[in-house]
């Protein structure tokens, strides 16, 4: 494969390796730079393990801390994106990486522009702080101290970002006006070593006259950055010099909703002590004790909450802070809120309430916290209930909370809701039948669940996926067995078109009362038949469409014998025939019966005179109804009487 062109001196050393290899290292750098970043203090570490040693104040090594990674000249982290309603987009789009087209060449590139840049004299000098040559430059009075690069930055810039303490006194003393020039993006010296966690530095540039309410063009101030970081120290200085509290970025957040989101107890009282207005909404409409609560602070919540802060605020979307802990899964703060008096009713412009999101996401410590304050008025005003997010998820631990805590079993979704789904689904049971969850649907049925409420019933879903067990156990709980397609008439049980081609399924309906008999009512008789025209399958039948007509009535024949079954065809027709008494072959049938040798059988087994045991076992069928059926085993007759009745088929009276 042909290596690139491009002069690699730099990236030489990676010559013998594989490119896994290579972006494999690149891959470990990346996390390295992310967890610690070059050029800042120990100090700025946001764990909360460092938080108390934040406070000390700087050693001389980190005073003159030169930069263990030069490379990482300007990063731009991601701006962090505050919660963003599920309506609503993020403010900007986050860049996008193109992918590497041509490997290894494109890979090659890809490394060569990330680990090779190249630095200009001035710049080296200031990484590598050679505070000497610095000062050679300034007696000389040389113009690329104060020449803006490309960016806009100048030496001071690039002195205060890689906190170099000893190249910002030289730049400062040699030009005191430069203390407050700002880039094309407009960021200060002061807001560079305050994002990048420079303590001595951020004091010295303050001491000599920096202006702590310069805002970069996000509108992030050197308060704001040191609270994005976070770092207790800065935001101490910052303070002290004059630091507006409340200013907010482009987003609308202030260095409160940053404390709050980082857990920074010491930070949050700090930025209180100096006027942080609790009311302060950012974009979304989220004040600070919602984004404590979003993040599972709960030793915030309290001192907030103590302040005076709105504990129920809603976000633009309606959430509240309850519901976003309930979200999230942060038991102690749902605790809190909940012991504060928090309201657990106050919904999203959706109409969910926070049960609704606790059960969606499984958070099973949470759902029992939830139920005995969540007003099941509320809970029919959303249009759905949390039975039926518990049964869609197959959240089956929720799902038994909810039963036990006597939440109506065969609650149906509001007509906005069930117009969601094309089937028009509308029982909590449908879901779980519809997700083939055996064991939500026994609990569903064994609670009382009516398993003939939906549109479609849940019985044609399982014998159509040909899941037996939950077919099994919704026929024993009631379900109708010839329930029709609403979508697709037909002039027999749509449950035996949906099972031709499982015949154990489809011997499992005849078991339980599905009607054969008008399988073999034919208009036609023995006169010829129309030509079949295609119908949609089943499946697609069983979807709600206002641009779909409803088609004419589907007889057997003409599905029977369509392509798609023509290797059962006759199977299907010998099992039909066993379930009904005197009927009479079409001329379809016959046709299809005809095609194989095979199947000469089942044409004469039509035939009377049909067997007397096979009429009389019939015939007490038809007296016992449909609904009955399933009770048939607790008559006292003999097992071998009850086999027989049953269809088993290894039994036999003779």
């Amino acid at each position: 494969m042909a290596v690139s062109e491009v002069n690699l001196d730099d990236y030489n050393i990676y010559s013998h390796l594989s490119d896994e290899e290579v972006l494999q290292i690149a891959v470990e750098r990346s996390l390295a730079d992310t967890h610690f970043p070059p050029g800042s203090d120990q100090t700025t570490s946001s764990s909360s393990s460092s938080a108390s040693s934040s406070s000390d104040p700087p050693t001389p090594a980190a005073q003159n801390k030169t930069n263990p990674n030069p490379r990482e000249r300007h990063p731009d982290p991601s701006r962090h994106l505050y919660y963003v309603p599920p309506s609503q987009p993020p403010p900007a789009d986050l860049p996008n990486v193109s992918n590497c087209a041509n490997p290894p060449t494109a890979l090659s590139q890809f490394l060569y522009k990330a680990f090779k840049r190249e630095f200009s004299p001035l710049q080296s000098m200031i990484i590598n702080g050679d505070a000497e040559a610095l000062m050679d430059l300034v007696r000389r009075r040389s113009t690329s101290l104060t020449e803006p690069d490309d960016e806009g930055w100048i030496a001071l810039h690039e002195a205060a970002y890689y906190g170099q303490l000893q190249c910002v006194r030289i730049l400062i003393r040699a030009d005191p006006d430069s203390v407050n020039r700002f880039s094309l993006k407009n960021q200060t010296a002061l807001l560079l070593a305050a994002e990048r966690g420079n303590i001595s530095c951020v004091d010295f540039l303050l001491k000599h006259g920096a202006d702590p309410n310069i805002a970069n063009k996000d509108r992030d101030t050197p308060l704001f950055a040191a609270c994005e970081q976070p770092n207790e120290v800065i935001v101490d200085l910052l303070l002290r010099s004059g630091a507006q509290v409340n200013r907010s970025c482009s987003q609308g957040g202030t260095a409160l909703h940053e404390a709050c989101r980082h857990g920074r107890l010491k930070l949050c009282r700090m930025l209180l002590e100096a006027g942080a207005n609790l009311q302060n909404k950012n974009i979304y409409g989220i004040q600070p004790f919602f984004t404590a609560a979003q993040n599972g602070h709960v030793d915030i919540i309290h001192l907030l909450a103590k302040k005076g802060a709105d504990i129920n605020g809603q976000a633009g979307d309606g959430a509240s802070p309850l519901f976003e802990a309930s979200k999230n899964g942060h038991v102690s703060v749902v605790e809190a809120l909940l012991s504060l008096k928090a309201d657990a009713n106050r919904s999203m412009k959706s109409g969910l309430l926070p049960l609704h999101v606790a059960v969606k996401n499984n958070h099973t410590r949470i759902v029992p916290m939830l139920i005995p304050v969540t007003s099941s008025v509320r809970v029919r005003y959303s249009g759905i209930s949390p039975l039926h997010i518990a049964a869609e998820r197959n959240r089956d631990e929720c799902l038994k909370l909810l039963i036990e805590s006597g939440y109506d079993i065969n609650s149906e979704l509001s007509e906005e809701c069930s117009r969601m789904y094309e089937d028009r689904r509308s029982t909590a049971l449908y879901f779980s039948v519809y997700n083939g969850n055996l064991e939500a649907t026994e609990m569903l049925l064994e609670a009382g669940a009516d398993p003939n409420l939906d549109l479609f019933n849940p019985l044609l879903i399982a014998a159509r996926l040909g899941w037996m067990d939950i077919a099994a156990l919704l026929l024993r709980h009631g379900a109708n067995v010839n329930a029709q397609i609403c979508t697709q008439p037909t002039s027999f049980p749509s449950a035996i078109l949906l099972t031709m081609e499982c015949l154990p399924m489809l011997k499992l309906l005849l078991d339980n009362g599905c009607d054969a008999r008008p399988c073999f009512d034919c208009p036609y008789g023995q006169k010829p038949h129309p030509a079949v025209t295609p119908s949609r399958r089943p499946t697609e039948d069983m979807q709600v469409s206002g641009d779909v007509p409803l088609q004419r009535s589907i007889q057997f024949c003409e599905a029977v014998s369509s392509s798609s079954f023509y290797r059962v065809t006759g199977p299907i027709i010998s099992v039909l025939l066993d379930y009904v008494s005197h009927v009479r072959l079409c001329s379809r049938l016959l046709e299809v019966l005809d095609s194989c040798s095979d199947w000469a059988p089942i044409k004469l087994k039509a035939l009377p005179p049909h067997p007397l045991m096979q009429l009389c076992r019939l015939k007490i069928r038809r007296l016992v109804g449909v609904q009955r059926l399933k009770l048939l085993h607790t008559l006292p007759l003999p097992v071998r009487l009850n086999r027989f009745l049953h269809y088993d088929v290894h039994s036999s009276l003779t």
